[in-house]
């Protein structure tokens, strides 16, 4: 391979079959970058530097990359730990200066297009942790009025990395970028679909009709009962998740390569935690134990499992007003969901329950998910568990996709969804538990030689009561009122 000189520029083709950015792809023209391993041949367009570039060669694998939200959180790892090492003189006021500003630009986005990094890479994150330390060196030499790249005056590994090690600063970045995604995205997203169904639930209150045990035929029910088990059920997934919170805030950072602290001075684990604190607005702290924090991710196992409560929730939601509103005249057609495009390009008129077969297809993605994070929670042998980008990936991916999920339910399904008033009175007419009523009066089994007459025949549960004479019409009219068989706080 033709060799050039440091910080110098040579027109030269990037490698066949490696994974390119788009620096890759527009710019021809490379530099030499060095790390332990000697010289590597760098786009003069990138920030990063030699082991970034080796990551690129070494890691062709999917197209998934690192998610950004993780890049960003190491970045103000970044951040913070070159105002923790200026504080306590370990890191000189200009060099600090130049981290400081240029983790500042990474955490605005100016930059994202330098991490090209896929996810299927060292298990402890090291090339992503390395991609960022030398993208913010690399522009810190820049903004020092020299070439871009290199590692003077601003140094990757000295500086940018100073106290710190890939195997406490990638779990604590998986900390804040599951935490801020939880509270950024999901639970506002949450209370939007819970607000939207508690509404729907409030406004159909009096709506009596038919309850269904089994997918069949059970005692009354109100609409607007119907839905409230919707919001107390995404009540539940939304407490579970936010009871994980707590442990997801205790933060790696500080153990460096084992949990020891080695090449950490002392206070630093507890002024990052409070740094990161300020920085996020959100209450991180020292993780008690970073051997623990190191070698296993059990508060990420827990957020997941919490992410799936959420999804087992959406898949009920989903799958239930799908039930309701099959048809229009071939099924129950209790409800109306919204038409919001065609549903066959065969079948004219058809319109399908689309968003709920949205959200059903992403609550199972989220179970998936959580049985990967599970068994990669579980894997990695002594002092580092080694599983930590695809944990990261998959956690994000799923409060993306609930996040998403709910906000774009409530908007194209909720929001226009109407109950039909006219078939939940037809088949709360024909409902054949209504004789549930009568158990009091005449016994179980009278009640139920009604019921059987009236399903065997075809006819009401009025006229079988009246052919075998256990009644008088009078007497039904009396004991069977829908109405009545409600919980007390919706009787009339």
């Amino acid at each position: 391979m033709p060799q050039a000189a440091e910080g110098k520029a040579t027109e030269l083709p990037m490698p066949q079959g490696s994974l390119t950015s788009n620096i890759e792809q527009e710019h021809g023209m490379t530099r030499i970058e060095t790390d332990s391993l000697g010289q590597v041949e760098v786009p003069e367009q990138a920030y990063w530097g030699a082991q970034t570039q080796r990551s690129l060669s070494n890691f062709a694998i999917g197209s998934e990359r690192m998610p950004i939200q993780v890049l960003h959180a190491l970045a103000l790892i970044k951040k913070a730990a070159a105002r923790v090492n200026n504080r306590i003189g370990d890191l000189p006021p200009d060099i600090a200066r130049l981290i400081e500003q240029a983790a500042d630009e990474v955490l605005h986005g100016q930059h994202d297009g330098q991490f090209p990094l896929v996810v299927w890479q060292t298990g402890s994150g090291t090339q992503s942790n390395m991609n960022v330390n030398e993208v913010i060196a690399g522009r810190a030499n820049e903004l020092a009025g020299g070439n871009r790249g290199g590692k003077a005056p601003v140094h990757p590994n000295d500086h940018v990395n100073r106290a710190q090690s890939s195997n406490d600063c990638f779990p604590t970045a998986m900390h804040i970028a599951a935490a801020k995604a939880v509270h950024s995205q999901l639970l506002p997203a949450i209370a939007e679909l819970s607000g939207g169904l508690a509404e729907l639930a409030v406004r159909h209150n009096k709506l009596i009709k038919t309850g269904r045990t089994h997918l069949m035929d059970a005692t009354p029910i109100t609409f607007g009962q119907e839905m409230s088990a919707f919001v107390a059920q995404l009540d539940i997934a939304e407490r579970t998740i936010r009871q994980c919170l707590p442990a997801v805030y205790e933060l790696a950072q500080g153990g460096t390569a084992v949990g020891t602290g080695l090449n950490s001075p002392h206070g630093f684990a507890e002024a990052i935690a409070a740094e990161l604190a300020a920085l996020s607005g959100l209450p991180f702290v020292s993780a008690p134990n970073k051997f623990a924090a190191l070698a296993g991710h059990e508060p990420l196992v827990a957020m997941s499992g919490a992410l799936k409560t959420l999804a087992v929730a959406l898949m009920k939601l989903a799958n239930d007003l799908r039930l309701l509103g099959s048809g229009p005249r071939g099924g129950f057609a209790e409800v109306r969901l919204p038409a919001n495009e065609p549903g066959s390009s065969i079948m004219p008129g058809k319109v399908n329950p689309t968003q709920c077969e949205a959200l059903s297809m992403l609550a199972c993605q989220v179970m998936g998910n959580d049985t990967t994070i599970s068994f990669a929670a579980s894997q990695g042998h002594l002092q580092l568990n080694v599983f930590k980008p695809v944990i990261i990936h998959n956690l994000l991916q799923s409060v993306q996709l609930l996040s998403d999920g709910c906000r774009n339910f409530n908007a194209h399904c909720i929001s226009g969804l109407e109950p039909d008033p006219a078939r939940m009175a037809e088949h709360l007419e024909r409902g054949l538990m209504l004789v549930t009523a009568l158990n009091p009066h005449i016994g179980y089994d009278r009640a139920a030689e009604i019921a059987k007459k009236a399903y065997a025949q075809g006819t009401t549960l009025r006229e079988a009561a009246m052919e075998l004479g256990y009644l008088t019409s009078e007497e039904f009219d009396q004991w069977v009122r829908p109405e009545t068989m409600l919980e007390a706080g919706q009787r009339e």
